[in-house]
């Protein structure tokens, strides 16, 4: 979740003296098939676990969202003002070529209050753009999401893939979803959060899922090797600008997945290695390489309780730390996976699931698209 900044906020708008150990819900569900899953069944769910939340924050992310522009990045962006606005617009123009442009759908909503300007626009990267870069495209995007969110004060993008997008803010989960009219989406693939603010106050940037590019991420925990994880990924360009130590997860995993083409099952292994202990026992070739990861990347290893859940193109995958220090439970019904922090959440949507479990410590569950074999 959050870590300790020095913001001058009401008191109402922090955790007070009672602590959550087990705060904050996630929730997702995916389609293998790639059939359009309605958005409403995410929200639903997530109603059954609202007193994880305490309206500070609440999200989700849908995959397969924008049959009408599946090849254009998909930019949803908050703005503290119309001058934020057009000066990313005059950025956006001059790198993409912008297909549409237009407010998100939105009503009003009496648990959502204080509300950014809330634009979206497809685009794709313009050829001139693209002969005279030497970055490939989605490096290209990625830096310029940074350059928006880091250079231009007011403005922030929150979704920035290709046929997906984000949609969160501050509030429980289910006026948030009810606030962008979240009835009206279907997607392969949905993702949720509702937030319970271990350090800090809930805004509406810092609502979960983050994104960077196709990947999104829920998380429900706390991250006690921050800084150590933040150091390493800024080397390699990053910001982390957000106030929370959520950000730095999804920006280790495009890194590792996209940047270093790693398999996700090897990304699992180092964001939530095996013991040293239990590696020592392990067979020879299998020793090595986890040796291996974990020297290579010992600033990316996780501490501290968490599960989270991962969206991107083609895929989802859900974790847990290595002692299971937060609770996650998994299902199937036929093409479908659910994975939540209850099975009261999973069995709102799913009844009668062929088969309901709960993950280890650290073993990744890891769904993909049959047809399309996702982007492993």
């Amino acid at each position: 979740m959050d870590q300790t900044v020095n913001i001058n906020v009401e008191e109402k708008n922090r955790e007070g003296n009672v602590r959550i150990p087990s705060g904050c819900a996630i929730c997702g569900f995916f389609s293998k098939r790639g059939r359009a899953l309605p958005a409403i069944d995410a929200v639903d769910a997530m109603t059954y676990m609202h007193d994880r939340s305490n309206g500070l924050g609440g999200g989700f992310a849908g995959y397969g969202i924008y049959p009408d522009f599946p090849d254009h990045y998909a930019f949803h962006i908050f703005y503290d003002d119309e001058y934020a606005r057009e000066q990313t617009e005059a950025f956006l123009k001059l790198r993409f070529d912008i297909s549409n442009m237009e407010r998100i759908p939105t009503r009003k909503v009496y648990g959502i209050k204080g509300a950014p300007l809330i634009w979206r626009y497809f685009g794709q990267l313009l050829p001139e753009v693209k002969a005279h870069t030497e970055l490939d495209e989605e490096e290209y995007v990625c830096q310029a999401v940074i350059h928006i969110n880091t250079g231009i004060k007011g403005a922030y993008v929150f979704s920035s893939g290709k046929n997906m997008g984000v949609f969160k803010g501050v509030g429980y989960p289910e006026d948030v979803g009810e606030y962008y009219r979240l009835g009206d989406y279907k997607g392969y693939c949905w993702t949720a959060h509702g937030r319970y603010p271990t350090n800090t106050p809930g805004w509406w940037g810092g609502a979960h899922p983050f994104n960077i590019l196709n990947y999104t991420v829920v998380h429900n925990g706390e991250i006690s090797s921050y800084d150590a994880n933040r150091r390493f990924m800024e080397i390699y360009g990053y910001k982390c600008t957000l106030l929370t130590d959520t950000e730095v997860i999804t920006y280790i995993i495009d890194y590792l997945h996209r940047r270093r083409k790693m398999k996700l099952e090897d990304v699992a292994k180092v964001i939530a290695p095996p013991f040293w202990s239990q590696i020592e026992r392990m067979p020879e070739k299998e020793r090595e390489k986890l040796t291996t990861l974990r020297n290579m990347y010992a600033s990316l290893l996780i501490t501290g309780p968490f599960s989270i859940i991962l969206g991107y193109t083609g895929g989802m995958m859900a974790l847990n730390d290595r002692l299971k220090l937060r609770s996650m439970v998994a299902a199937e019904r036929g093409d479908v996976t659910y994975v939540a922090s209850e099975e009261c959440a999973i069995r709102s949507i799913c009844p009668d699931p062929d088969r309901i479990w709960s993950p280890a410590g650290g073993e990744p569950v890891i769904v993909e698209l049959e047809k399309e074999g996702g982007r492993q």
